[in-house]
């Protein structure tokens, strides 16, 4: 008689996440608010964190107005070859970060400017 021993697989408690591009055009899903991503500020305390747990990014909404926001906040605005906008990039890089971005995030979460 042989035991098994390979190990179950764990199974995945937190899903991976994917940091928005610093340029990306966002809305925010609540507010309204059209802006860009313009990096990530370190949270010490609140409840209101992106999925890494410390972060949440600083969106510009018009300068020099920046609103504080979590990943569950944005909607990506995307172009009508269904690739994000971003400010300054060209197409094989915003093809890139479409594909990575919808890795973890719904469709739904993808939506075409009014």
């Amino acid at each position: 008689m042989t035991m098994n021993t390979v190990k179950p697989a764990q199974p995945r408690t937190a899903k991976a996440w994917v940091r928005i591009p610093d340029g990306t055009k966002v809305k925010h899903r609540h507010e309204g608010h059209i802006g860009f991503i313009d990096g990530l500020t370190e949270i010490v305390t609140g409840p209101n964190r992106n999925p890494d747990g410390k972060t949440q990014y600083r969106m510009n909404i018009g300068a020099p107005d920046r609103q504080l926001v979590t990943e569950d906040d944005l909607s990506i605005l995307i172009d009508d070859e269904d690739l994000v906008i971003m400010l300054r990039q060209k197409a094989p890089y915003r093809r890139a970060v479409t594909q990575s971005l919808h890795s973890v995030l719904a469709a739904d979460r993808f939506i075409k400017p009014a």
